[in-house]
């Protein structure tokens, strides 16, 4: 069974290598076609000088679309670029905010605690003071 299924798999490789082989032929032959017709119509005689000038005009507007689709889509990426960046600014300030405030809390904490030990220490020393001199 499992030779039968690498037989079939090596025919259908084989059937694939031909057949990308014929493609090729055949856009080979399609491009060489099309590259033949349009040297036939620009080598036209002088009669086929409307011809050329409309293959003239109908490849400026080809160019022409283009570059109005290029401008588009550089437009279209631009805007967008700009709305990634905002919203990324936008997270990270809130973020840079919301770190900041945590900061000031732990700060203020810091504080609190450090007066309030700064005066039972106070209050502790005064206390010995006074039992000194009670003494």
């Amino acid at each position: 069974m499992l030779g039968t299924v690498v037989v079939l798999l090596k025919q259908l490789h084989k059937m694939k290598s031909i057949m990308k082989d014929q493609s090729k032929i055949i856009a080979a032959l399609l491009v060489g076609a099309a590259a033949g017709a349009a040297l036939g119509l620009l080598l036209a005689p002088s009669k086929g000088e409307d011809l050329r000038t409309d293959i003239t005009d109908y490849v400026n507007d080809l160019v022409s679309s283009a570059k109005n689709k290029a401008q588009t889509t550089a437009d279209s990426v631009k805007e967008y670029g700009s709305n990634v960046i905002n919203q990324v600014k936008d997270k990270f300030s809130g973020e840079a905010d919301r770190m900041n405030n945590f900061s000031d809390e732990v700060r203020d904490t810091a504080n609190d605690g450090y007066t309030t030990a700064k005066s039972k220490v106070k209050q502790t020393a005064d206390d010995l003071n006074q039992n000194i001199q009670h003494a």
